[in-house]
């Protein structure tokens, strides 16, 4: 995504990037181009949103039969029409007709929506905990997603090749290690061939799918609600347990809202009623009709035996590159995910590299890739098969949905100001749906639903380990230092040298611990002293007109503060190019930077509250340094230590 450049939003390019202003003209001479610009955003939505959601016909049904006990033409009927309406209002009514609604400045996901409702000034814990929680439970999700969705289409290989099935899960892990280490070469190249890929996929699915009900046209019957009602009224806890298979084939959904930064929200909701709910549908219905009709054998998956003997290769296939492109979506969700985290203080510094030159929300991060493969690759080899694994997902990505509807319910009220009986009557049915899948999950715990539970456990407790610690390291530093008026008066009768120094201040109020040192040791102060405020905003971008803000503090002092979004990269030196001092621009070759280096340590006799601030200390210890972070020159650097006691 690119920084905003003060064009209006809504008309998005390729990854998130700004349509030429004449573009967005309303005179009749630009409809071709914007309707082509449209259609390209909703090209590249197809190949990047729609990759989960879109490759859930291939164990959703599966795995539903098994945890109903069987296939016959009740339970058909009635699991299909859960999936109709599963996918109407979670993914219709919820994700796509309110919660998109519901943008931080044009970007979604749950943290954007946590920082869209923490207020400045003010600390909300239970919006931030739930925020946490989510990107936790969501990390997970970006681990299973790859593993499930890449085993499920290489086991379509048994049907028409038997011989092979051994090798499918050696086949996988082969996939998999291939998709995480191209990670760090970017997609920009075949990023292109995603949403084509795609489309193909979908007309594929739908035809297939049509081709099948034409045999057996009363399995539309099934869009009533009441068949859905009817099964659960009279399966009792089976009927119930079964709604942790149906909600498989929603568990992308938490994607149309989480990349809708990318393209915006109009691009992905006419890709999402014009062509994936019908091609979902009719794949649903497709295999449903088949089952009907007596053609499902044994264990094998409804979904390869739509396709006549001829196809079932060529379908293998392309089912393989529709979940890589899945598969790979969730990686670069899980990476922009990390980098908002990094920005909203939720998550030590990590290096971040930009794999394009023009697409803003391309990115890889080489720690958390390593450990999301590590993690993908050990469920595969662990679980051995779709049908194991499918026990494991669901959970995290139910339970995050249900914390976007307490999320969007405070939206609908304290934002939108909705009345309170509105906003029950909207939320509340979302809310039991959400709740009744979430509990439909926690039922798999036992069968491998804890994998995920233990790994969100972790990140929860990693990311609210260093956001308390980062508090209680600040408090420390500001107890260590002096008010900045104060310090100011007293710095008349100092000598000074040429040359500018920045000191790099977490406030604006106290002196920086660095300036402090630096004065300590030297004994003198440079020509130009710049207290230098880095800010991250709660929104995704910060215009350009609204990223710099420099005064005058007298005594050769001057503050500039810096604003970002939670969404962007901040680099010291580009932004500096564009500052001046009372008429004088920067020179880096004059200019020196510094730092405050601190070393955590953690005091004796704490227990429970020590294993955090020494997770907290460990963390500290292996971040990316400021440097690094800052994009500044490193010969251009003066690191001054402080020991910190935790």
């Amino acid at each position: 995504m690119a920084t905003d450049t003060g064009t209006p939003s809504g008309i998005r390019e390729g990854y998130g990037h700004e349509v030429a202003p004449s573009v967005r003209r309303g005179a009749v001479a630009t409809r071709p181009a914007l309707a082509a610009a449209q259609a390209t955003l909703v090209l590249g939505a197809l190949g990047v949103v729609y990759g989960d959601i879109g490759t859930s016909p291939l164990y959703t049904l599966k795995t539903a039969y098994q945890a109903a006990g069987g296939a016959s033409e009740a339970i058909a009927l009635g699991l299909l029409s859960l999936i109709i309406w599963t996918l109407v209002i979670i993914t219709s009514v919820k994700y796509v007709a309110l919660v998109m609604r519901a943008d931080n400045d044009g970007e979604g996901g749950i943290l954007a929506l946590m920082a869209h409702l923490a207020l400045k000034g003010r600390e909300h814990p239970l919006v931030i905990s739930i925020g946490i929680l989510g990107a936790a439970l969501l990390y997970g999700d970006g681990a299973i997603t790859p593993a499930i969705s890449v085993l499920s289409a290489l086991e379509g290989l048994k049907l028409p090749v038997p011989a092979l099935a051994p090798y499918v899960l050696p086949l996988a892990v082969v996939v998999l290690l291939a998709l995480f280490a191209f990670q760090r070469n970017g997609t920009a190249v075949i990023g292109k061939l995603f949403g084509p890929v795609m489309v193909v996929w979908f007309v594929s699915i739908a035809g297939l799918g049509v081709a099948s009900i034409v045999n057996h046209p009363g399995v539309l019957k099934a869009l009533w609600p009441g068949y859905a009602m009817h099964y659960l009224a009279t399966n009792g806890f089976t009927g119930f347990s079964v709604l942790g298979a149906v909600f498989l084939c929603a568990t992308g959904a938490e994607a149309l809202y989480a990349d809708m930064g990318h393209f915006g929200a109009r691009p992905i909701r006419v890709g999402w009623y014009s062509l994936v709910f019908p091609s979902l549908a009719l794949s649903y219905a497709g295999q449903t009709a088949l089952v009907v009709d007596g053609g499902l054998r044994g264990d094998a998956n409804p979904f390869f035996l739509l396709a006549p003997d001829w196809a079932q290769l060529p379908l293998v296939g392309l089912a393989t590159l529709a979940t890589i492109i899945a598969s790979q979506a969730i990686i670069s969700g899980v990476f922009s995910m990390t980098r908002q985290a990094i920005q909203l203080d939720l998550c030590p510094r990590l290096s971040v590299t930009q794999t394009s030159e023009v697409g803003y929300g391309q990115i890889y991060i080489a720690s958390v890739n390593w450990m999301l493969m590590l993690f993908t690759v050990g469920l595969t080899l662990g679980f051995g098969s779709s049908d194991n694994l499918s026990a494991a997902y669901g959970i995290a990505v139910s339970i995050t949905m249900l914390l976007t509807t307490m999320l969007i319910f405070r939206v609908m009220h304290e934002q939108w100001n909705w009345s309170l009986a509105l906003v029950i009557a909207i939320a509340g049915p979302l809310f039991v749906v959400d709740a009744s899948f979430a509990l439909a999950n926690l039922t798999k715990v036992r069968e491998g639903g804890w994998v995920t539970l233990v790994a969100a456990t972790i990140i929860y407790t990693i990311m609210q380990a260093w956001r308390s610690g980062r508090k209680a390291m600040l408090g420390q530093l500001e107890r260590a230092t002096l008010p900045l008026p104060e310090f100011l008066e007293s710095t008349a009768e100092i000598a000074h040298v040429p040359g500018t120094a920045i000191y790099l201040a977490r406030r604006l109020d106290i002196v920086p611990l660095a300036l402090l040192h630096s004065l300590k040791h030297y004994k003198v102060l440079h020509e130009r002293n710049v207290i230098l405020h880095v800010v991250t905003e709660q929104s995704p971008r910060v215009p350009a007109r609204d990223r710099i803000q420099t005064s005058s503090l007298g005594n050769g002092f001057y503050r500039i503060v810096l604003r970002y979004g939670f969404m962007e990269y901040p680099d010291l030196p580009v932004a500096l190019a564009h500052c001046t001092l009372d008429g004088q621009g920067f020179d880096m070759m004059q200019t020196t930077f510094f730092l405050s280096r601190e070393t955590i340590e953690t005091a004796r006799g704490r227990r429970i509250k020590g294993i955090g601030r020494r997770l907290f200390a460990w963390m500290h210890r292996n971040a990316t340094d400021a440097t690094e972070f800052f994009r500044i020159p490193r010969n251009r650097i003066v690191e001054l230590g402080a020991r910190i006691e935790l």
